[in-house]
């Protein structure tokens, strides 16, 4: 029997595919199965609905705390933009009296001042938002290379690069967690279950900005 997925004879894109995360929240849902399910552990018996019943409240209190730990991870996050926030307005000016930076990077930096907006959306704009903000002042680095000499605006890039680095960490994290939530919220019976009486949907995770996208696709060398 010859291989479903045959890596030496294709078929084979040539050109490549592009992926990108879907900004789409799905319902948990059950169906008429699941409640017969739960009746019928009640009937036949009361010991297996009573079993069912702690573990249904087991499931649960671990899908509160999992939701805790996914607020936990998405304000590392947060802490990490706010950070970044305050060092690419820092260079921002810094760059300023030297050279004429478009005002607007100032104004879109200056706004998302005190921290995102507290959800995957917002936190998703933000970060597209100051990748945006410092392609601009990488666009002023090239045209004016002297800056680079600069000691304080060398310390502030250097600033900002660790916490880019830091913000793609903390995003692994808040990634792993969603992917949990979203795994567990579908594993039927019990958590299944609970999950759609709690109305919970799937979580959507961070993704990349189209700025750094299209970065990505740059030449480098």
């Amino acid at each position: 029997m010859a291989n479903e997925l045959d890596e030496m004879t294709g078929p084979v894109n040539e050109a490549g595919r592009d992926v990108n995360v879907i900004e789409k929240q799905i319902a948990v849902k059950v169906g008429v199965g699941s409640k017969v399910f739960e009746i019928l552990l009640w009937v036949l018996l009361i010991i297996p609905g009573l079993v069912f019943l702690i573990m249904k409240i087991k499931a649960s209190n671990y899908l509160r705390q999992l939701q805790q730990r996914i607020q936990h991870d998405a304000s590392q996050i947060d802490n990490y933009l706010d950070q970044r926030v305050n060092i690419l307005q820092n260079l921002a000016k810094l760059v300023t009296k030297s050279v004429d930076l478009d005002k607007e990077t100032m104004t879109n930096i200056a706004k998302f001042r005190g921290g995102a907006a507290g959800s995957d959306t917002g936190r998703n704009e933000m970060a597209s938002a100051l990748d945006a903000a410092q392609m601009r002042i990488n666009v002023a680095f090239e045209a004016y290379p002297d800056l680079k000499a600069h000691e304080a605006i060398a310390d502030a890039m250097q600033q900002n690069s660790y916490l880019q680095k830091e913000i793609v960490a903390a995003r692994e994290i808040y990634n792993d967690s969603v992917a949990r939530w979203n795994h567990d919220i579908q594993a039927w019976p019990t958590k299944m279950i609970v999950a759609a009486k709690a109305g919970y949907t799937t979580r959507i995770p961070f993704s990349a900005s189209k700025e750094v996208k299209a970065a990505a696709r740059g030449t480098f060398f």
